[in-house]
């Protein structure tokens, strides 16, 4: 190997090494025992609200909305666990039109962002008024 690729790159290489092994382990997956129930819900909720909108297949609002149930799960996940049962309509209403909005980009339905983000902040309301305080 040249010795000006190897002064240029082993010192980055070794820098985004340390960086990723100190960095990304820090906090643990945050999605509880709860996670397929939540993405049930959002399953659901998304298929209801695609078929209200006219928008989407039944199988696409499926996987945005289970997707942005695991997400809101995943963000509840985050909280102590007391704080756990009194969960917050804002994080989960800002979290699943957030996830509903990208998850939307990924799987080509990126034509209609606000309403996927409307879709998963209806999304982000079941859960919480289906799960708050269990």
């Amino acid at each position: 190997m040249n010795k000006i690729l190897k002064r240029t790159l082993l010192p980055g290489l070794m820098a985004a090494s340390l960086a990723g092994m100190t960095i990304v382990p820090a906090k643990p997956a945050a999605a509880d025992d709860q996670v397929l129930r939540d993405a049930g819900i959002g399953a659901v909720t998304n298929v209801v609200t695609g078929a209200v909108r006219g928008n989407g297949s039944v199988l696409g609002n499926a996987v945005k909305g289970g997707v942005t149930g695991a997400a809101v799960n995943g963000a509840n996940g985050l909280r102590s666990n007391r704080n756990r049962r009194n969960r917050n309509i804002g994080q989960d209403v800002g979290v699943g039109a957030g996830a509903s909005a990208v998850t939307g980009v990924i799987t080509g339905d990126g034509r209609d962002t606000l309403g996927n983000a409307v879709d998963g902040a209806a999304v982000g309301a079941a859960i919480h008024l289906l799960t708050n305080g269990k």
